[in-house]
């Protein structure tokens, strides 16, 4: 990290502030890790530490809405409904040598695959290797969640700053519950052992949260007299989560989630969506309104396939136009944003925007898609995700238009502190994400 100025200026620059029109020529201001001041006609703070900005352009820092970034050694966050997915064990913090044996649960009594007490933010390490590299990609800011079991626990919104204090790190704490549909039984594993039971299992979660509250509700309303209620730590995990997030690849899967989290009276947030390509997906999804986070993991075939392997028209027709459904959803107006689904190194993140770009996502809307979008979903939008005064100066400064195949990232600007891309890992050409380290001037 270099060590910035407590002001810096971008002069003579173009700044994408994606909440307005495009600045041809503007400076941005940068003090105490807020952006003081954005425009054309900016006065330069003489103890500002200024960058000449001819021929750079300002974008706000990119953001991933749904990753696992910060938690070292936690799962890819699945886009699946848990065919072929991950088990249902779930981290407990304790030393394995101390865990005691867990007997598999035998009903919903037992919070099988359940953490939902969990906090992103009490999970985070600094040392995760990961937040160089995406912010290397020019991301700035992820949604952080843990991942294993049904009930995984709470994301966290988190500022991709390096640091001894994970603390620095979170922007807001809480974001909302991670539910995945992974079938923690089967084979005599246990409750629940197939995707009726995973369903069945949220749905009595879900009662049980609501008798809880009322319980809690009428003792302190009044106490003399009753029994006291017992903590529950699943439940009030639950209780404390302002959204859910529920996974949806197919057509079907979407409409069934969509009615379930009606069902259980709880905002949603929909992510995977490989089939909002498809006309009837489209018109689900702008008459639920709920927001959708599309996985950038495009289906692709197998590097290892057998040749001779047939596969189904279903498959072949999600490969062909999954990259599609960011362009058409836009289009409709549903509100959506693109999340990377796992995929780390620069170059692989920039070929899957550019997917979507070349089957009719315009580049204004593929930069909102990954900045000012997920800050909306999220309801951060007042502090982050396009460049305007009094905002978190989370800044991404390139030679070049953003998603180019010769774009280079000059600048990463992270809360304010100026950090040096890594060069990527993986070699090759260069790439709207390849970066030159030393850039700063």
């Amino acid at each position: 990290m270099a060590q910035s100025p407590e002001a810096v200026a971008i002069v003579n620059a173009k700044i994408v502030t994606v909440s307005g029109p495009t600045i041809a020529r503007g400076t941005v201001v940068v003090r105490n890790g807020l952006i003081e001041a954005v425009g054309e006609n900016v006065t330069v703070p003489s103890d500002a530490w200024v960058v000449a900005g001819e021929g750079l352009t300002v974008y706000p820092g990119l953001i991933d809405p749904l990753s696992t970034v910060g938690i070292a050694g936690a799962a890819v966050a699945t886009t699946g409904t848990g065919r072929g997915g991950r088990g249902a064990a779930v981290a407990t913090g304790a030393p394995a040598a101390q865990a005691a044996p867990v007997e598999r649960a035998r009903g919903p009594e037992d919070r099988p695959a359940t953490t939902s007490w969990l906090l992103a933010a009490d999970e985070l390490q600094p040392t995760d290797r990961r937040i160089e590299t995406v912010r290397s990609a020019g991301f700035t800011t992820t949604a952080t969640f843990p991942t294993r079991g049904i009930f995984a626990g709470q994301g966290s919104l988190i500022d991709l700053v390096s640091g001894e204090k994970s603390g620095d790190m979170v922007v807001v704490p809480s974001l909302g519950q991670y539910i995945s549909l992974s079938r923690g039984g089967g084979f005599g594993g246990g409750f629940p052992s197939a995707l009726m039971g995973v369903i069945a299992y949220i749905r009595q979660i879900y009662l049980d949260a609501a008798h809880y509250q009322l319980v809690k509700d009428a003792y302190a309303r009044d106490p003399r007299g009753m029994e006291r209620p017992v903590y529950d730590r699943a439940l009030e995990g639950v209780l404390a989560s302002k959204r859910i997030l529920f996974p949806a690849n197919r057509l079907v899967e979407m409409d069934r989630m969509l009615r379930f989290a009606a069902e259980l009276k709880q905002p949603v947030i929909l992510y995977g969506a490989r089939e909002a390509y498809r006309p009837e997906a489209v018109e689900l999804l702008k008459k639920a309104g709920a927001p959708v986070l599309l996985s950038m993991r495009w289906p692709e075939a197998p590097r290892d396939a057998n040749p001779d392997d047939t596969d189904s028209l279903r498959v072949l027709e999600q490969r062909d136009k999954a990259p599609s459904a960011p362009g058409l959803l836009e289009k409709a107006g549903v509100h959506f944003a693109l999340y990377t689904d796992g995929l780390e190194q620069p170059r692989d993140i920039q070929r899957a925007v550019k997917k979507a770009i070349d089957a009719g996502l315009s580049r204004a809307d593929a930069v909102r898609a990954l900045t000012l979008s997920p800050a909306e979903i999220y309801g951060v939008a007042d502090r982050m995700g396009s460049i305007d005064k009094g905002k978190i100066a989370n800044l991404l400064v390139t030679r070049g238009e953003i998603f180019d195949d010769r774009t280079s990232i000059q600048m990463i600007f992270v809360d304010g502190r100026n950090y040096t891309p890594a060069a990527e890992s993986t070699g090759g050409g260069r790439g709207m994400m390849a970066t030159e380290p030393g850039g700063n001037r």
